[in-house]
């Protein structure tokens, strides 16, 4: 048994896990797999394959995790023989014939970043704090059971952005970006934070007008998944691989920044 990290550009991707007729990182996965011979067929899985979660359509990830009966040669470079660049592995660790990604998993951690240059930080401090710890968190996932959940937040401030961090040891269907959902409510549109918080995690199911917003995918990342005892060894040709992949997704990104401000100022108006 081999467990690997992957880093994906989840924005191409309609989430994680496996569906006919649209691309995922699961289908892509399998298909490098099965170019590389791991496989006989792009709709099979290799023996005792599991991964940590499934993240939705649109969310990236630094350090989704995979193991599966791998032969020796089967390196994170291997792997992404066949791969596209949004997906790479980049680290590896061999572990017992036990392991699970999903149920071994003892903390997953989320970044989310909340674009809110005229955000009040303060109120969004103030309501993660009221927000983590150990609560019933039904009002923010659709799922109806397990709703319980110790959670562990911080904010900090990124230029225009917040970076939002979330931590668990698992999380319900949606919660991270009704969480943030709720941060944006209190620093954006100037929700009291403690009393937002209090009717949040109160035991009346908020509907309509009072519900939680879902933030978009897009700025959500996973960022770690914390296994004990388990000693990820970084593939340097693979996270070389990976490091170029997106330097040149934050080159992109910049370029468009600049071309739309340059936009923005030839559409300004002289008073």
């Amino acid at each position: 048994m081999r467990a690997y990290r992957l880093a994906y550009d989840g924005r191409p991707f309609y989430g994680y896990q496996r569906q006919p007729d649209v691309p995922t990182v699961e289908n892509t996965l399998l298909a490098g797999l099965s170019a590389i011979d791991v496989v006989e067929s792009a709709n099979e899985v290799p023996p005792n394959y599991a991964a940590a979660g499934r993240t939705d359509a649109g969310v990236s990830a630094v350090a989704q995790t995979i193991a599966f009966e791998a032969p020796e040669w089967c390196t994170p470079a291997a792997v992404n023989a066949e791969l596209p660049g949004s997906v790479r592995a980049w680290a590896a660790a061999d572990v017992g014939e036990a392991f699970h990604p999903t149920r071994d998993a003892t903390r997953r951690t989320y970044v989310y970043h909340l674009h809110a240059p005229d955000a009040d930080d303060d109120a969004a401090a103030t309501a993660a704090e009221a927000l983590s710890g150990e609560h019933d968190f039904h009002n923010l996932t659709s799922d109806e059971h397990r709703t319980v959940r110790d959670v562990s937040a911080s904010i900090e401030r990124e230029g225009e952005f917040l970076a939002v961090e979330v931590a668990a040891g698992g999380f319900p269907r949606g919660f991270v970006r009704r969480f943030v959902g709720v941060l944006s409510q209190v620093a954006v549109d100037g929700e009291p934070p403690e009393a937002r918080a209090a009717e949040v995690l109160g035991q009346e199911p908020l509907q309509g007008g009072r519900g939680v917003p879902r933030m978009p995918p897009e700025p959500l990342v996973l960022a770690d998944v914390a296994y004990p005892g388990v000693a990820f060894e970084t593939d340097e040709q693979a996270a070389g691989s990976a490091h170029e992949v997106f330097e040149a997704h934050r080159v992109d990104g910049l370029e468009r920044v600049r071309v739309a401000e340059t936009v923005l100022s030839g559409l300004r108006t002289e008073d």
